[in-house]
């Protein structure tokens, strides 16, 4: 892997340290995390998982995400992102290890950045412990969520509670017997201007009426002990305090909560599809078709050369829309920010399609991480917005560019 453009002494020597670990750790215990999936309960934490996030928090590599460096690392969006990119290698258990992993990295964000004292000290606290874990609750299945002012699930003030009332899907992460807290995104006001009818509140998972109904798979995948869940909420009622800053605010909640989300996920595909070339260029080297390895085709050597060429794209964009987080802001990096988000999943879908490819059917078995890396990035092209309503942003903040006289 190469890392392009400088960064901060600091943030390369964790990026070494953090390979280090990974070589030594995560890589090799892959396939027993898969064992321990397998072999019991699959919605059960495994015991390699806790195993290694003690080792990792021993080595200082916990919460390298949060920006705030008296409960994290304290590290710029730009320093992050390498080190995300790490960890992506390994997407499916290794964000994890380090308490990096999403949704709990945005809903940390939204409680360090928004939550009141109590709100960190019950929530807060005990994720940045790693001792629970959290799931954001926003997609609604019976309305078009790509435009979430679309959301029809209530949060109604009744005296000192509010009575929540909806139906969320791909409710990442409440599979998880860890999940303790639900951040809820409905409206609270119907005839509030357009952006200001939603809020977000906090919800306990444990509070009556709150029901998993089903978990959901991704092309076969169910992501155990993760998951992805169908949640319906029957008047769960929670106090007025677990509202997050206000009412009507939930829109600025989710804009400070995607910027930095979306760089994590755009880091972590550039990630994965840099092991995917990886592998390719391995295998092709190892095996002879028509008296000549595959490294000596020439459609192989082009599928090498424009995965190159697009990782490397897409690596310096993303790290380009990190720069400009952290010098003018997500608003004005907004435009940048929508680039990545419909660039790199494309990169990492194509590079490891011509992985597969190049492995035959071998490539489509669970015997290497590609099919399922595949269906990962796939999915990411619908997570935090699909494409269709980021290119719509970027033709938006393009034509205001250039008006007409």
């Amino acid at each position: 892997m190469r890392i392009m453009t400088t960064t901060s002494a600091r943030a390369a020597s964790l990026a070494a340290q953090l390979t280090a670990f990974m070589n030594e750790h995560v890589y090799p215990n892959e396939a027993t995390f898969d064992r321990q999936i397998a072999a019991g309960d699959r919605w059960q934490p495994t015991t390699i998982v806790e195993e290694l996030k003690a080792k990792a928090r021993a080595q200082g590599l916990w919460n390298l995400f949060l920006p705030d460096s008296e409960r994290g690392a304290g590290l710029s969006n730009r320093e992050y992102a390498p080190l995300c990119e790490i960890m992506g290698r390994s997407p499916f258990f290794a964000p994890e290890v380090f308490n990096c992993s999403a949704p709990d990295t945005g809903n940390m964000e939204v409680l360090a950045r928004y939550g009141t004292e109590a709100q960190k000290q019950q929530w807060l606290e005990p994720l940045l412990a790693g001792t629970i874990r959290s799931c954001f609750a926003m997609t609604e299945p019976d309305v078009a969520s790509s435009d979430a002012t679309n959301i029809r699930a209530r949060i109604v003030r009744d005296g000192d509670e509010y009575v929540i009332t909806g139906r969320k899907w791909f409710t990442s992460g409440a599979g998880d017997p860890r999940c303790r807290v639900a951040v809820f995104m409905g409206k609270t006001d119907p005839d509030a201007p357009r952006h200001a009818q939603q809020s977000m509140v906090l919800v306990p998972m444990d509070a009556p009426g709150v029901t998993i109904v089903r978990m959901l798979p991704v092309f076969g995948y169910d992501d155990a002990p993760h998951g992805h869940a169908e949640v319906t909420f029957d008047h769960v009622r929670v106090p007025r305090t677990n509202l997050l800053l206000g009412e009507g605010r939930g829109f600025e909640i989710a804009q400070g909560r995607l910027g930095p989300g979306r760089i994590h996920h755009c880091m972590r595909l550039v990630g994965l599809a840099e092991r995917a070339l990886e592998t390719m260029c391995r295998r092709v080297q190892t095996r002879v078709a028509f008296g000549k390895t595959l490294a000596e085709q020439g459609t192989i050597r082009a599928d090498i050369a424009d995965s190159r060429v697009e990782l490397d794209q897409a690596r310096l964009l993303t790290l380009h829309a990190a720069h400009l987080m952290d010098t003018v802001g997500a608003k004005a990096a907004r435009a940048e920010i929508a680039m990545i988000k419909i660039v790199a999943p494309r990169v990492a879908l194509a590079v490891i399609d011509r992985a597969i490819q190049a492995h035959g059917a071998a490539g489509v078995t669970d015997d290497v991480f590609l099919a399922r890396g595949w269906a990962h990035a796939r999915s990411i092209r619908l997570a935090d917005g699909p494409d269709e309503v980021h290119r719509a942003a970027i033709a938006k903040h393009e034509l205001a560019k250039h008006p007409v006289a």
